[in-house]
């Protein structure tokens, strides 16, 4: 689902179809696919826009063209619901830190682009700049201008101020959403920099440590909460990081809708990682009884690509509102001891 839909394209014309209607390219630059459900996406979007209309007054009512925000209750409760495009760098910025990094350190992003450059890390980036979203017309070597070169910067900037991370695989395809909503290098930089430092610890490091513990955490909050569904992944003998790793590595980019992804990482900058975890289980727990039909290992694998797509997803206002009610609580305390009995298991492995 997409966020802005322009007010031509809303004109119902006896004769014409949905797609006469609708763009073929979304808001954001993605080329929407061959078998794109035109006359689905319509009706969905005419439902939506009433919702999005709603919520981008009560948030000018509440910023007032203030550049500043203070997080409290009421901005927590107004992020839940959507941040209105127009105003997600502001939000995003303020709510992770990002701002302040920013205030607090002028002219570090242009002197890092600057400094002398690793030929290692430079090649590594420009491998994958061809590779990052080849369906988004914003990065095509065509486009003017090419977000390609952003990107390089980007990456490249967080390359030479956290050496121990560098870059790897899935920083371009966060760092080209970070671009494509701030339309700005510097504050894709600085929330790329509150995302790794900060808000997912260890995701991207060499030994990925962060991100194969939250896997495990995961499988610990599946076997307590939808038991039958770790039963099927142990009858099976599946690996977690065989069907969620891609979830937790790219933060749903490519997994789940554009505007789905938007809102998950509206409530990701403004509450961390605990979101990530809430749209897991509640993903699981809709489709548990598909999951448990499972007869294989490809069985498995299948069944998880399919519960990232439908009309559930889809349908992102219905499904944010879900994940803060179908998983139940989940404490940081509970996520923090699940994160070190698993921390300890996985060393205990590898060594």
């Amino acid at each position: 689902m997409e966020k802005k839909s322009k007010p031509a394209q809303r004109t119902r014309s006896p004769d014409g179809s949905a797609r006469d209607r609708v763009d073929s390219v979304d808001p954001y630059g993605f080329q929407r696919s061959k078998d794109f459900d035109y006359e689905s996406y319509e009706e969905l979007m005419s439902e939506y826009l009433v919702v999005l209309t709603r919520r981008t007054i009560k948030w000018s009512k509440l910023l007032k063209g203030k550049r500043r925000v203070q997080k409290n209750v009421k901005l927590k409760r107004y992020v839940r619901k959507g941040i209105p495009n127009e105003h997600r760098a502001l939000i995003w910025m303020a709510a992770s830190g990002g701002q302040d990094q920013l205030e607090k350190n002028p002219g570090y992003y242009q002197s890092l682009l600057g400094a002398q450059h690793d030929p290692k890390l430079v090649e590594t980036i420009c491998t994958d700049l061809n590779r990052t979203f080849p369906d988004n017309v914003a990065f095509r070597k065509t486009a003017n201008p090419c977000m390609q070169k952003a990107l390089y910067n980007v990456l490249l900037a967080y390359g030479n101020h956290n050496p121990n991370v560098g870059y790897c695989q899935g920083m371009n395809f966060v760092a080209g959403y970070l671009l494509i909503i701030t339309k700005d290098e510097e504050k894709s930089f600085w929330l790329m920099d509150a995302l790794l430092g900060r808000i997912l610890p260890d995701y991207y490091s060499p030994a990925m440590m962060g991100l194969k513990t939250d896997q495990e955490v995961l499988g610990e909050l599946v076997k307590v909460k939808i038991p039958g569904v770790w039963q099927t992944m142990m009858d099976h003998n599946v690996m977690w990081s065989l069907v969620v790793s891609r979830w937790f590595i790219c933060l749903y980019i490519d997994v789940l809708p554009v505007e789905t992804v938007l809102r998950i990482w509206d409530c990701l900058f403004y509450e961390g990682s605990k979101i990530l975890f809430r749209v897991a289980l509640t993903l699981i727990q809709h489709q548990q009884v598909l999951l448990q039909q499972a007869q294989s290992l490809p069985d498995v694998c299948q069944n998880f690509k399919q519960i990232t797509q439908g009309p559930f997803v889809e349908e992102c206002h219905t499904f944010m509102q879900k994940i803060f009610t179908e998983p139940g609580s989940l404490s940081i305390a509970t996520l923090s001891k699940l994160r070190a009995t698993c921390r300890s298991r996985i060393s205990a492995e590898e060594h």
